[in-house]
């Protein structure tokens, strides 16, 4: 209630929710009493037999009835539910997180601690801590990479041996600490509609994928004058800016000629969020040894 920027939305609230309690009052005001005189027909009648006697309620129903109403009005004044009380308990969502994020943090951060006093490459060898770094990583990371970190298109597979960034330890640290920003620009324009179409049968050609061999070798010259600045003169990535080696097989977004012509001419974009602030150094020790064991040691069994 407090996001309400007009304190109109704040007293519609509380007079729907008073109203709402007093027609439910008043319905069972005006049912709770026993008829006295004979059991007589409403004149309803359907289906020729089914007919709707005069019968009063159930005692026990308008008993659980009254037991709801009750239930209501104690929970209004308890808790936070009319306009913006905050109820005598002062309840809140965000007051019960933090609650169970200080229980977490003081029954968890003796065993974050103690990973993170441990080098990467150990951590990573550690049954225990590649448990809980797999917990983490399903938690935070599957959503985009996937459960078993093989990733999808425009995701990167986090199991194999090519990284965009760099696969260091403190370089995969970083990455999860603060997030990556990935930015080809379009050289449509620049390139044309042929010249397009030659670079990314050259790039083909450096992985062996089928190519024309002509347009791979006029697209080698425009490659070295408009991708090598990024890619590298043998096209085979700078990792301080992100830019993939072309020369691995390893395609973040797909190898066929379409894609790859798609890519060239209309550049790609791509962000992964940073998780420093959110999960803490600790956590992020432990997320970055899990992320570097999949394609470092063997996996826990």
């Amino acid at each position: 209630m407090a996001d309400f920027v007009s304190g109109f939305w704040n007293m519609y609230v509380m007079g729907l929710v008073a109203l709402s309690l007093l027609f439910c009052l008043f319905i069972l005001m005006s049912n709770n009493k026993r008829e006295t005189g004979p059991v007589e027909l409403h004149g309803h009648v359907w289906d020729e037999n089914l007919a709707e006697y005069n019968n009063p309620l159930p005692r026990w129903w308008l008993y659980l009835f009254w037991i709801t109403l009750v239930f209501a009005a104690v929970y209004l004044v308890m808790y936070p539910g009319f306009g913006n009380s905050k109820g005598v308990l002062g309840w809140s969502a965000v007051g019960q997180y933090e609650t169970e994020m200080r229980a977490a943090e003081a029954r968890y951060a003796p065993i974050f601690a103690k990973f993170q006093g441990m080098d990467v490459a150990a951590v990573a060898a550690d049954p225990e801590a590649q448990g809980a770094g797999k917990r983490l990583f399903v938690t935070y990371c599957a959503q985009c990479h996937g459960a078993d970190a093989r990733g999808a298109k425009g995701f990167p597979n986090l199991s194999d041996t090519a990284w965009n960034w760099g696969g260091e330890p403190d370089t995969i640290k970083t990455t999860i600490t603060g997030g990556r920003m990935g930015m080809m620009p379009p050289f449509g324009p620049a390139l044309g509609g042929e010249g397009v179409k030659d670079v990314a049968n050259y790039v083909r050609s450096l992985s062996g994928l089928a190519h024309d061999s002509l347009r791979a070798q006029r697209g080698a010259e425009l490659f070295q004058q408009n991708c090598a600045a990024c890619h590298g003169p043998e096209a085979k990535g700078t990792a301080a800016m992100g830019a993939p080696n072309l020369t691995d097989g390893d395609w973040l977004y797909g190898s066929s000629e379409a894609t790859i012509t798609e890519t060239v001419s209309n550049g790609r974009t791509n962000r992964m969020p940073g998780f420093g602030e959110f999960l803490g150094d600790a956590k992020v020790h432990l997320l970055a040894s899990y992320v570097y064991g999949l394609s470092n040691t063997k996996p826990a069994q």
